[in-house]
């Protein structure tokens, strides 16, 4: 006759009802992080392009240069308030009434990049060309002081006019489109995406294939030479500026459209992370801008999602920002020329 199986005591019964628990839970969890990653995939690659194309600004002044316009997350911001204005003031005279949304976004896009282009365009002839021959520590300072007079300008100018400065862009595109059954993306999120892209190969194609993209490289390789082979180095300059600004203002509008509050702060934390990704790609370097602002958006939104469950809760989504920075920082210990960059000579 077999034996009984032996009996476990309840203290050894409660324990394995707790493991079993703790492992349902656990594949419970790994399944939920499963089927929620093409959405958090959707919207890394929204939030990437938005910071790719940021960070080309960044990385067009740097590569002709070489400082660090720490101003342009702050033309990005003035960028988002002019559009947003535009469509607050057309929205209450009704001119949206009926009007195609493209239409309305093609005309705000073209507003914001005149005024925002024709500001960076003022700042460099400002702030920045009586300090070309100074130490690269001056003009840095400098900028840091246009960025802080652009944050308290469109607070005071907003807080006049409208007894505010916390704006909600009117939304000119609703619904989503659905990616099989396993994640959607919204209207405003594809647009964002397709006008990025638009905008990156068109930059692409000008500077390598028109008159004036040859003499920015020219002058980004030597502004001495440049200018003995008749190029004329502060046009050049001032058209960077215009291009880059002009780029920062679109993806403004972009960006209110996409999250639909906006305020005079957010240039600052996100033209930090647009640095970061030029910085991650190769600062100077205009397809490692693309690809590091890409890649920074993908991992900042993997990270905002899935740190929580994978810490047990340590770390939530608020730390996402600081997920971004330790990126910078391991970059500039391990890589600092970028993933794309090259490591140069200091010029002399």
């Amino acid at each position: 006759m077999l034996a009984p199986f032996p009996r476990e005591n309840k203290s050894s019964q409660r324990n394995g009802c707790r493991k079993f628990v703790q492992v349902y839970k656990r594949n419970e969890g790994w399944e939920s992080m499963i089927n929620i990653l093409p959405q958090v995939l959707v919207d890394g690659l929204t939030l990437g392009f938005m910071y790719a194309v940021v960070a080309l600004g960044y990385t067009m002044v740097y590569g002709i240069l070489e400082i660090i316009n720490f101003a342009h997350g702050d033309i990005f911001m003035v960028g988002a308030f002019i559009g947003t204005e535009v469509l607050l003031i057309s929205d209450a005279l009704g001119a949206l009434e009926g009007m195609n949304p493209f239409v309305a976004l093609f005309i705000t896009l073209i507003i914001a990049m005149v005024l925002t282009g024709a500001l960076g365009v003022g700042i460099e002839r400002i702030a920045y060309r009586p300090l070309r021959g100074a130490p690269r520590l001056v003009p840095l300072i400098s900028a840091i002081g246009v960025s802080f007079l652009l944050q308290d300008l469109v607070r005071f100018t907003e807080a006049l006019a409208r007894n505010e400065f916390y704006l909600n862009s009117p939304a000119l595109f609703t619904g989503s489109i659905p990616l099989g059954s396993i994640a959607t993306i919204p209207t405003k999120g594809l647009i964002v995406i397709v006008i990025a892209i638009v905008m990156m190969i068109a930059l692409t194609l000008f500077v390598n294939k028109t008159k004036w993209g040859i003499a920015m490289r020219a002058v980004a390789q030597d502004q001495s030479t440049a200018s003995l082979m008749t190029i004329n180095v502060n046009k050049v300059i001032m058209l960077t500026f215009l291009i880059g600004s002009s780029l920062g203002g679109a993806t403004g509008v972009l960006f209110a459209q996409n999250y639909g509050t906006i305020d005079p702060y957010i240039g600052f934390i996100l033209g930090l992370k647009a640095f970061t990704a030029a910085v991650l790609g190769g600062i100077g370097n205009l397809r490692g801008a693309m690809i590091g602002g890409v890649l920074l958006g993908l991992l900042e939104s993997l990270s905002g999602a899935f740190m929580g469950p994978l810490t047990n809760g340590a770390f939530g989504a608020e730390y996402k920002d600081v997920f971004a920075f330790s990126i910078l920082i391991l970059v500039l210990l391990f890589k600092p020329e970028g993933l794309f960059g090259e490591a140069v000579k200091e010029k002399v």
